[in-house]
């Protein structure tokens, strides 16, 4: 595999890893909002959740972008 085909793909790799945290942390978010509004007593709860829900997804971008960087590297 030449060079520029593999930072290529690196590029795309991050960026699709980036671009589906974003949609995900999006809609984590305003699924949280939805069910504060409906049940405001549930706020802590759903705020923990939240953050945990979150957390997981960018640390899963997090590890692509790091895959991305390696496979570029090489």
């Amino acid at each position: 595999m030449t060079p520029n085909i593999a930072s290529l793909g690196a590029a795309i790799g991050a960026g699709l890893a980036a671009v589906g945290a974003g949609i995900g942390i999006g809609l984590i978010g305003g699924n949280a909002v939805e069910g504060i509004a409906r049940q405001p007593e549930t706020l802590n709860p759903i705020r923990a959740t939240m953050l945990i829900a979150a957390a997981l997804v960018e640390g899963i971008a997090l590890f692509a972008l790091v895959i991305c960087i390696i496979v570029a590297t090489k």
